[in-house]
Order: C-alpha cells, then sequence, then structure tokens
C-alpha cells in the first residue's frame, strides 16, 4: 500500500470517526423510546421543517447514487461485503459508513497493485478540503449548542 493510499485510508476513518460521533451526540436522545418508536420518531422529525425535508430527501437520493456506485464498485475489484456498508449506513449512518467503505476499497486496491499511478491531490485541493472541514466541524459543534462567533 502506497504512502498516499495509507494516508487517504487514515483521512477516511478519521472522517467516519468524526461523522459517528456528530449524528449519534444527536441520535442517543432517541434511544430510550425503544428501537423502533425511536426509529418512528427520529423520521417524523426529520419531515418536520422544510429544510429538514429538503436535507432528508437530498441525502437520501445521494445515497442511492453513491449506494450504487459502491455495488459496482466492490464488484469491480472483489471487495466482499458491500452490503453490511449499505446495512451500516441505513442503520447507523451513511456519514460514517461511507468513508469506511472508502477505506476498505484502498486496501483492496492496493492488493490489486491499483491507486499508485496518479498525480493524487494538489494543494488547491488540501486547502479546499481543509476549508470545508473547518465548516463542517463548526457546523457540527453548533448543532451541540456550541456558540460560534457572528452567529
Amino acid at each position: 500500500m502506497s504512502a498516499k493510499q495509507k494516508l487517504l485510508s487514515l483521512l477516511y476513518v478519521l472522517i467516519a470517526l468524526l461523522a459517528l460521533a456528530g449524528t449519534w451526540g444527536h441520535a442517543l436522545g432517541y434511544l430510550p423510546l425503544g428501537i423502533v418508536q425511536a426509529n418512528v420518531r427520529f423520521w417524523q422529525d426529520t419531515l418536520a421543517t422544510p429544510a429538514s425535508r429538503f436535507i432528508g430527501v437530498d441525502i437520501i437520493m445521494l445515497c442511492m447514487a453513491v449506494w450504487l456506485w459502491m455495488l459496482t464498485e466492490a464488484r469491480r475489484i472483489g471487495l466482499r461485503g458491500v452490503w453490511w456498508y449499505i446495512a451500516g449506513s441505513v442503520l447507523i449512518g451513511v456519514s460514517t459508513f461511507v468513508p469506511l467503505f472508502l477505506a476498505h476499497r484502498e486496501v483492496a486496491r492496493a492488493r490489486r497493485g491499483e491507486g499508485r499511478e496518479g498525480a493524487g491531490l494538489h494543494a488547491g485541493d488540501w486547502a479546499g478540503m481543509a476549508l470545508v472541514l473547518v465548516v463542517a466541524l463548526g457546523y457540527t459543534a453548533h448543532s451541540f449548542g456550541v456558540p460560534l462567533p457572528g452567529l
């Protein structure tokens, strides 16, 4: 496995861990309702406002495209267990399980000898991703009640 693939895999796992903490920090409040009622209430809450309905439909449709790609990519490289990532996406969180799939994919690609070629990410790509990360972390912190400057 190349150094770039190791770094990419590590970043995917870190994203998955941050996503798990950020999403389940909110989901834990539903668990006292029991598994069935927690799910019913959660999905009812996603229909509460136009913004929540927008983001719900947006995420579901994005998931459909991503899961289709995951299935075709898993079949292409002979990666087993792809349905576990899809099930985990539904039951625990897509923002946790897609990055875990991507990390697993890098390991499988390395075993196949793929991914060592190419220029990789450019400095501008890293700067752009760092900016998006700052925004994502700020939004996540604010979702837990942490005040942000200017908001």
